[in-house]
């Protein structure tokens, strides 16, 4: 059975025998408990050109201790990863595929394979509380590590690690303080397979520091690299059909789109035009999962808010039959693209651009200097469409311009929040300001699709001698709720369209 836990915990170097301090003084900690020491063997996976590790992540399968069994750790925030479990299994040599595909947006066809084998002698301290709970766990570790193939390189060293196990952030922030304070200091290295294999710490790809005086193409990669470390790391989450993961790597792949088209002038073509055109492609491709789950949430919705005595015949039983079946559909086409060797190929792209990125002669120009303009073309854009579409009336023209106008609001905020990092506070409140028209136009869309959607399932109803009542009064409320949005899209426009929200554009 697979396991699921979040693990939080900061590693130390010590010496050998280090002693470690009381812990009775520290928050919500009443005693200390010594605990039954561990001996751990683990042998851990990775590919030939250790993608896994570079990226932060490790996969073992570890004998011994209290929690045996294969172990995958994805990066999750500072000093924090998701932990996924399962046990040993008669395998030795070959990851269960459960854990292998969470890691094929890394791995991509490389085979996993044994590439160190850990040894641990670990002694443990329980931090208790009042009660007896459990709030975090000290151990106290002998770490003897061997790469395989290099028989000669046998590396030892000794460390302590704190890891919360069911007490708040407090206890660990005051447990970190009390270690350095007694001359621990942390180590440089979080995954003892880094520090086996001598690698740099692998992470989430979000530390690229940049400044006012950076150059333009130094700005963009920084914020095209965070945007693909988040894309990789909701892929595991959308194979494991989490909750809003599909919407969130959606939202990632259109960022990522966004900037490159916004600033294209940045990157030389014809690279990056292909990769926009992949990006379209796998936003798309994720749009029919995530349209199912907003659509499914906007009728079932409506329908809950009408009167029961409204609501006539088996709406609900049909709501959720209906968008059941398409959302396993989508799912499944989800998963089938997240295994194609197109995206494989398109996440090649991507950190190609970012490891090499195929800049033109602008990006070295100063970043103050040269992003503001781009930033205004897309406001400018956003004028033009949003304007148009309220000049409208009510109708089918109308309402595909807005979805226009929406299309370049959301681009205008994306290059908003690209800037961030040097501009500040102006930059941060335009993006919100975009934002904001954003969400009301695509509320809006979002009740055209579901009014039509509403007709359609009403239609189908009749035709099966169900009483499609129900479903032309849900028409009729979404028709009413478009209004109302047009009306909101003009007072979200008239906001972000005053000469404060947009002034350091220049």
């Amino acid at each position: 059975m697979t396991v699921n836990s979040t693990e939080t915990e900061i590693k130390y170097e010590a010496a050998a025998g280090v002693a470690l301090p009381a812990f009775t003084g520290l928050p919500q900690v009443a005693r200390a408990e010594g605990a039954a020491p561990e001996h751990l063997a683990a042998d851990y996976f990775d590919t030939d050109d250790l993608r896994l590790i570079r990226a932060g992540i490790t996969l073992r399968r570890r004998q011994g201790g209290h929690d045996a069994g294969w172990h995958l750790k994805l990066p999750a925030g500072n000093h924090t990863r998701r932990e996924i479990r399962l046990p040993l299994g008669r395998a030795t040599q070959h990851v269960p595929e459960e854990l292998a595909r969470l890691v094929r947006v890394h791995t991509r066809g490389k085979e996993l394979k044994p590439v160190a084998r850990i040894s641990t002698a670990r002694s443990r301290l329980l931090l208790l509380d009042g009660d007896g709970a459990q709030l975090a766990e000290v151990a106290s570790d002998d770490v003897t590590a061997q790469a395989v193939g290099d028989a000669g390189r046998v590396s030892r060293w000794h460390e302590v690690e704190i890891e919360l196990t069911g007490g708040s952030r407090d206890v660990l922030d005051a447990a970190d303080r009390l270690l350095q304070s007694v001359g621990l200091s942390r180590s440089r290295q979080s995954a003892k397979l880094a520090r086996a294999l001598d690698l740099p710490e692998g992470g989430s790809g979000m530390d690229r520091k940049v400044d006012s005086t950076a150059p333009a193409g130094a700005v963009l990669l920084a914020y095209l690299e965070t945007q693909a470390s988040k894309l990789k790391s909701y892929d595991p989450m959308v194979r494991n059909a989490e909750p809003d993961s599909v919407h969130q790597m959606r939202t990632t792949c259109r960022r990522l789109r966004s900037t490159l088209q916004a600033f294209r002038k940045f990157f030389s073509q014809p690279q990056s035009d292909e990769l926009v055109e992949e990006l379209r492609w796998l936003g798309n491709e994720l749009g029919d999962a995530r349209d199912a789950e907003v659509l499914r949430d906007h009728l079932a919705e409506r329908t809950k808010e009408l009167p029961a005595e409204l609501v006539i015949g088996p709406v609900a039983a049909r709501l959720q039959g209906h968008f059941a079946a398409v959302g396993a559909d989508a799912q499944a086409a989800v998963l089938a693209v997240l295994d194609s060797p197109r995206y494989f190929d398109l996440l090649d792209l991507l950190d190609e651009l970012i490891e090499q990125p195929y800049a033109s002669d602008l990006a070295e120009l100063p970043a103050l200097q040269a992003l503001p303009p781009e930033v205004r073309r897309t406001y400018k854009r956003t004028m033009r469409r949003t304007e148009h579409g309220l000049s409208l009336p009510s109708g089918e023209r109308a309402d595909l311009a807005l979805h226009e106008a929406r299309k370049a609001a959301k681009r205008a905020r994306y290059a908003g929040e690209a800037v961030t990092s040097i501009f500040g506070a102006p930059a941060t409140h335009f993006a919100k300001r975009m934002k904001k028209l954003q969400s009301v136009l695509g509320d809006h869309q979002d009740a055209v699709i579901a009014r039509t959607a509403a007709r359609d399932l009403g239609m189908v109803a009749h035709q099966a001698g169900e009483n499609a009542f129900t479903y032309g009064v849900v028409f009729g409320r979404l028709d009413g709720e478009t209004w109302r949005l047009r009306r909101q899209a003009r007072k979200a426009w008239r906001s972000a369209s005053k000469p404060r929200v947009r002034r350091w554009l220049g």
